[in-house]
């Protein structure tokens, strides 16, 4: 596996945000709208509400994992669109490019982008409303390495998914995070849900975080080996979605499908 093929895949990204503002725009624009919204939305809350509970680092505190997890999907799949859109696949796959190498391309990309837009978050929320994960150290960061490890899986599987169904299955993708949201209780305890909710939750590496980041800011007892096995289980989805790409890419080779790639749906 070639490191400079890798880097070529994320410097491609670069040139292309270099030249189009519109496309830096959302890494940062969405993310801000979101910490500025539910930051004050929890302001409100801990105005009109008679418990003593700070609801900035219950809710803003989500708002901003679950924000992070979606930048990290998004960093993947826009990363893959780009080439959709361009028509690129037979350029690039006409290189010695291994599929391995572009797969690390795009999360190479989404490293970069998502920790740009954790950062504006972080600062944000801190200056603006006061709320801080730093104070945990290096306890915050195997809820960061649970919601990156997932957040990859899910794009190269959405990646993959628009490979094998042509461009116009790319309305399925931007939906994602949104309908695991209910399941993964973001804002509140799995407890909540009706068991068979509940059982896809657990199956969901992200429900770990938030039901680990919500013993954590109330000062219960916190289950250190429920955690590891939101990382295992995020790295079993890693595996996963990394061998499904190579099938759906086998079969578009096999099938002439990347010859044949075109903004109609393709069979």
């Amino acid at each position: 596996m070639s490191l400079q093929r890798i880097a070529a895949v994320a410097l491609r990204q670069f040139y292309l945000m270099r030249v189009s503002p519109a496309r830096i725009l959302p890494l940062f624009a969405w993310v801000a709208i979101d910490i500025v919204l539910w930051g004050y939305i929890t302001r409100f809350l801990n105005q009109v509400s008679a418990a003593e509970l700070d609801f900035v680092p219950l809710l803003l505190g989500a708002v901003l994992l679950w924000d992070f997890f979606t930048r990290v999907m998004q960093g993947v799949t826009t990363t893959f669109f780009e080439d959709v859109w361009s028509r690129n696949f037979l350029n690039l796959f006409a290189t010695p490019i291994s599929v391995g190498e572009y797969v690390g391309g795009l999360v190479v990309s989404s490293i970069v982008t998502s920790t740009l837009a954790l950062f504006v978050m972080l600062v944000l929320a801190s200056a603006v409303f006061g709320l801080s994960y730093f104070a945990y150290g290096l306890a915050f960061m195997p809820f960061l390495l649970v919601l990156f490890l997932f957040g990859i899986a899910l794009g190269v599987f959405a990646s993959a998914t628009v490979l094998r169904l042509g461009p116009a299955a790319e309305w399925l993708i931007w939906p994602i995070p949104a309908l695991l949201s209910p399941f993964v209780g973001v804002f509140y305890p799995l407890a909540t849900l009706p068991d068979w909710m509940q059982v896809l939750a657990h199956a969901l590496p992200p429900s770990y975080v938030f039901e680990g980041m919500r013993a954590l800011l109330a000062g219960g007892p916190f289950s250190a080996w429920a955690l590891f096995f939101g990382v295992v289980l995020a790295v079993l989805y890693v595996v996963g979605a990394g061998w499904f790409f190579v099938r759906v890419y086998r079969h578009a080779v096999r099938t002439g499908l990347l010859a044949r790639y075109s903004a109609e749906t393709v069979s």
